[in-house]
């Protein structure tokens, strides 16, 4: 089989996923060990049978739902490719405009931020990669994501990261110029967790009570007693949650409230800056 035919082999996928050739060039892509590039410029190259077999088993799967980065175990993000696992996140591209936004709050060379429920290590590695003289922590509760963050960092080769397990701030010491997260902020009752790729990923990492806010609120209560004065906070949460999430760091004493719009133009981060010293 024809690289080219192989490709087409994605009208198999036409019902179960809107971006059913992209999924195939890229488990094709996964099992070459090639760059997107290469399907195009060798179309006509013969594919050795058992590559042609492997991607067949591949191609079963995602015609069960599963998604193409658990399939492929790799998901891009920022600059570079994560390894990712059934025990977190799958990296979204909406997750990105954390990573913008807090490098344009945080200018000073030599800071210091944390990146809580880093699960693959997103946020925290692509930080750190822009900026190789912060100092980044990265935590979550699931040793499964900690080993699996620490393996990416690792990879990456990035040093000045360091990855550690406990809840939220609890495993935390001192104080730090910026925090940042993507808790988990999907109410529990919320049908479109019956639908697509979220059915595979951990409900741990996308629901919390009182409505998606209950992990946000632990956060920013808890983020006063660990942000420098004049240091920042910054958590993704849900489409129509930004009103709610600035009138509650209101509540807490932030200040130079905002919400930043993500590639859909639906409200997705929202940030504040702490003017205080501690909170008892």
């Amino acid at each position: 089989m024809q690289i080219k035919q192989a490709v087409k082999l994605s009208n198999q996928l036409s019902g179960v996923s809107e971006s059913a050739q992209l999924d195939v060039e890229l488990m094709l892509c996964h099992l070459l060990d090639k760059p997107g590039s290469y399907l195009f410029t060798w179309p006509e190259k013969e594919l050795d049978p058992k590559i042609v077999e492997q991607l067949a088993v591949m191609i079963d799967r995602r015609l069960k739902g599963e998604p193409v980065a658990h399939i492929i175990g790799m998901r891009g993000f920022w600059d570079f490719d994560l390894e990712v696992s059934p025990h977190t996140l799958i990296p979204r591209p909406d997750t990105e405009v954390v990573v913008e936004k807090a490098l344009q709050l945080c200018t000073k060379k030599h800071a210091r931020i944390t990146d809580l429920g880093t699960g693959t290590g997103a946020i925290a590695l692509a930080l750190a990669y822009e900026n190789p003289e912060w100092t980044v922590v990265a935590s979550d509760f699931v040793p499964e994501a900690v080993q699996l963050a620490e393996r990416n960092r690792a990879r990456l080769q990035l040093g000045n990261v360091e990855v550690i397990q406990g809840s939220w701030l609890e495993p935390h010491h001192g104080h730090y110029d910026m925090i940042v997260s993507n808790p988990p902020y999907i109410d529990p009752e919320d049908p479109h967790l019956a639908q697509g790729d979220v059915r595979f990923e951990p409900l741990s990492a996308l629901t919390a009570e009182d409505h998606g806010m209950a992990d946000i609120k632990h956060i920013c209560e808890q983020a006063r007693s660990y942000l420098v004065p004049g240091g920042h906070l910054l958590f993704e949460h849900g489409y129509d949650q930004g009103p709610v999430c600035r009138a509650l760091l209101d509540s807490l004493g932030y200040t130079e409230i905002g919400t930043q719009r993500d590639y859909g133009d639906n409200e997705r981060v929202t940030f504040a800056l702490w003017p205080g010293s501690t909170c008892a």
